[in-house]
């Protein structure tokens, strides 16, 4: 269903307010703020959330354009968190837009889910096994997600089930009218992609210049995501294998002899710590996000198979689960695994996840299995239903929308650009293909996609559909 605009029917309190912009605490040049928005759209009368923000105004001499709102991923990525440690990226768009990111609901500083504490999430990490090979080990799988879906009802209440991505479009569009933009301009990366899609469902109106980099795929469903990932990863570990001379068949084999090995006997690290099979795994899949970490997955891969130690694996699971050195953990596994599974209806269970085993393993004998159990291990037993089975990202009458895909991302395959430019409808959905590796395509290295990016977003320049960088 398409909606107008988020603040019609709201009360003043809500619809008039204007955010009170002040310092960030550690951030020069930043400013802070926060919106109240409703818990439930259905009753907007009703009980009350905020949505924190942050800003850095227009830097250029130029004609402003107004905001440009970042949404980073994850779901669970605090844009308050990230904003500012990642402008770098976007000097030249903060010339004339207000660089602008928020927290979604359910996120850090917008009334974050937690569900365990950090002793609770260590517990899990070094003793529950991702990819179960027997009765006990599933036993444990399951039992560990059960807990988990239940720490999040006890610590959220009656939150958790309003922190949909839907729910944080509203939001969003709540944003632009109390920014006091007429037109929403939007920069949405990875799971931020699926975001800017509903946005334009709901609020196609109001969509302004908008990019959709390293994109979800709109039509897949969660044994859809959870096949598209495992094709993904395998893809990204075939091209850094080659790029190092290695067979890729070959040197999959080898990876996946090495994870067996680790599953039957973790390796020593640092600190007295140990790598477990689960641990590794994660090591690996942090490190095919970027190429740039290729050599990252060259240390630790190495060190695992000559010195048998797992510390370099294991500092990279750790900045993947973002646990500190102290033993602390972040916040955004937490919000990851409540938003998806409000967002979809699906509730696989143990016997659909084995039933894939076969398939994904062929597919990739190192993230198959993991992925497989995954679709059963996040939602099955979670305590709110779900939304929806796909994103619905049509958005007729909505301007153009570049959608950037690149033909080496892992997390968010190639397919699924050309899946949301066609979803979001002829003569919306503008294509480009950026022939490379990692988990995005748009930064200042790859002048190619940042020039017509920025031409888009600076001077409305829409590029031909289906043009290809690289």
């Amino acid at each position: 269903m398409q909606e107008g605009d988020a603040a019609r029917g709201l009360p003043d309190a809500l619809a008039k307010q204007r955010p009170d912009w002040k310092p960030c605490e550690g951030e020069d040049g930043w400013t802070c703020a926060s919106v109240k928005v409703p818990l439930d759209y259905d009753a907007p009368d009703g009980e009350t959330i905020s949505i924190a923000l942050i800003r850095r105004p227009a830097q250029g001499k130029g004609r402003r354009l107004g905001s440009l709102l970042f949404n980073f991923g994850g779901p669970g990525a605090s844009g308050v968190g990230l904003l500012p440690r990642a402008s770098v990226e976007y000097e030249k768009l903060n010339s004339r837009y207000d660089l602008v990111s928020f927290d979604p609901r359910g996120v850090s500083e917008s009334s974050g889910v937690v569900c365990r504490n950090d002793a609770g999430m260590e517990d899990a990490a070094t003793r529950v096994d991702l990819t179960p090979d027997t009765a006990a080990e599933e036993a444990a799988y399951f039992e560990d997600a059960k807990d988990f879906g239940q720490g999040c009802e006890q610590r959220a209440g009656k939150l958790l089930a309003h922190v949909g991505t839907a729910n944080a479009a509203r939001d969003m569009d709540l944003v632009r009218h109390v920014l006091g933009d007429r037109k929403l301009n939007y920069f949405g990366i990875s799971y931020g992609t699926q975001l800017g899609g509903t946005y334009a469902h709901l609020f196609p109106g109001n969509v302004g210049r908008t990019v959709l980099d390293a994109v979800v795929d709109p039509t897949a469903d969660a044994f859809g995501h959870a096949r598209n990932q495992t094709t993904g990863f395998q893809r990204a570990l075939d091209n850094y294998l080659e790029s190092r001379g290695e067979d890729a068949t070959e040197g999959t084999a080898r990876i996946a002899a090495l994870l067996a090995r680790i599953d039957r006997k973790s390796l020593p690290a640092d600190d007295d710590r140990e790598l477990n099979q689960s641990l590794a795994l994660t090591g690996i899949v942090l490190s095919l996000y970027s190429e740039s970490m290729w050599p990252d997955l060259t240390e630790g891969l190495e060190e695992a198979e000559r010195r048998g130690r797992g510390s370099k694996l294991l500092a990279l699971a750790d900045a993947y689960n973002d646990r500190t050195e102290s033993g602390t953990y972040g916040t955004q596994s937490h919000s990851q695994r409540a938003i998806s599974c409000v967002d979809t209806k699906q509730r696989p269970t143990p016997a659909q996840a084995k039933a894939l085993l076969p398939e994904f393993r062929k597919i990739s004998p190192v993230f198959g299995p993991f992925l497989a159990w995954d679709t059963a291990g996040w939602c099955a037993q979670w305590p709110v239903p779900g939304e929806r089975d796909t994103t619905d990202a049509s958005a007729k009458g909505a301007g153009p929308i570049l959608v950037v895909g690149t033909t080496g991302d892992p997390a968010t395959p190639y397919e699924g650009a050309r899946r949301m430019a066609d979803a979001l409808g002829k003569g919306v959905g503008v294509l480009l293909t950026n022939k490379g590796e990692g988990h995005g395509g748009y930064s200042p290295s790859n002048t190619c996609v940042a020039k017509i990016v920025d031409d888009y977003l600076l001077d409305g320049k829409v590029p031909a559909d289906g043009g290809t960088c690289g």
